[in-house]
C-alpha cells in the first residue's frame, strides 16, 4: 500500500478522499498546514503528496519550490498540485516548479486515483529479488545514465531530476534521434490519452534542458516534437 499526505485547508476533504482511496490501496494521511506537513516529511516517508494551492502560511507553489530545493529524499517524491482554477498560468507554474502532475478543482475523485497511479508508477522503487533488471547504463558523449540506479551524471557530477524529468530522459536516451510527438510523451508518462494540456511537455523539456546544460541533449522539431540528439560515447 502506498502512503500519500494531503496538504490541503479543507479539512472536510480528507475523510471522504480517504475512504474512496483506500479503495485502490492508496493510504491518505492529511495536515492543513505546510509546516505539519514538512514536520511530517522530515521524519515520515510519504510515496506522493497532494498539494493544494492555496494554503495559509504559504501557498501550494512556495512549499513545492522548497520541496524541490530541500533534502534529497524531498526532491524525488511525486506531487500532484490540486489548483483552485483550471488557469493556464497557475498549471504553468506548478508544473516549472517541479510538480508531476496537476488537476482542477473541483475534480472528481476517480481522476485523482488515476493520475496518482500512474505517477506513483514512475516512483523509485527497490527492485525485488528475482525481478528483471533494468537497462544497463547508456553512455553518451558528456552524459551517462545509470538506469539500475536511476542516477544522471553530466561532467560537473550527479544531476537532480524529479521521476517525470528522469522518465522522459530515458524514454528519449534509449531511441536517439527518434521524434516524439508531444502526445507520445504525454501517453507514455501519464498512461493517458493527452488531449488536455501538450503545454505541459514544453514546460516539462525545458526543465529538463536546464538542469543538462550545457549539454545540448534534446533537440525540438518544430511542429513534430522533441529527439535525443547527443551521439553514443565512443569505446
Amino acid at each position: 500500500m502506498h502512503r500519500l499526505l494531503l496538504i490541503d485547508d479543507d479539512e472536510a476533504l480528507a475523510g471522504p478522499l480517504t475512504q474512496y482511496l483506500a479503495r485502490f490501496d492508496l493510504q491518505l494521511e492529511a495536515v492543513t498546514r505546510p509546516s505539519a506537513a514538512l514536520a511530517r516529511l522530515a521524519g515520515e516517508r510519504f510515496d506522493a503528496l497532494i498539494l493544494d494551492g492555496m494554503l495559509p502560511e504559504m501557498d501550494g507553489f512556495e512549499f513545492c519550490r522548497r520541496l524541490r530545493a530541500g533534502s534529497d529524499a524531498w526532491r524525488d517524491i511525486p506531487v500532484l498540485m490540486l489548483t483552485a482554477r483550471g488557469d493556464l498560468t497557475d498549471r504553468v507554474v506548478g508544473l516549472e516548479l517541479g510538480a508531476d502532475d496537476y488537476l482542477p478543482k473541483p475534480f472528481e475523485p476517480r481522476e485523482l486515483a488515476a493520475r496518482l497511479q500512474t505517477i506513483l508508477r514512475r516512483t523509485r522503487l527497490t527492485p525485488t529479488p528475482g525481478a528483471a533488471q533494468p537497462a544497463a547504463t547508456l553512455c553518451f558523449d558528456g552524459l551517462q545514465i545509470d538506469a539500475p540506479r536511476r542516477e544522471v551524471r553530466v561532467a560537473h557530477g550527479l544531476v537532480e531530476l524529479t521521476g517525470t524529468e528522469y522518465e522522459l530522459l530515458l524514454m528519449l536516451a534509449r531511441e536517439p534521434g527518434r521524434v516524439f510527438s508531444r502526445d507520445d510523451i504525454l501517453n507514455r508518462l501519464r498512461g493517458q490519452e493527452a488531449e488536455l494540456y501538450t503545454r505541459a511537455v514544453d514546460i516539462l523539456v525545458s526543465r529538463l534542458r536546464r538542469k543538462l546544460e550545457p549539454l545540448a541533449a534534446l533537440k525540438t522539431l518544430r511542429n513534430a516534437g522533441y529527439c535525443f540528439a547527443l551521439p553514443e560515447k565512443s569505446s
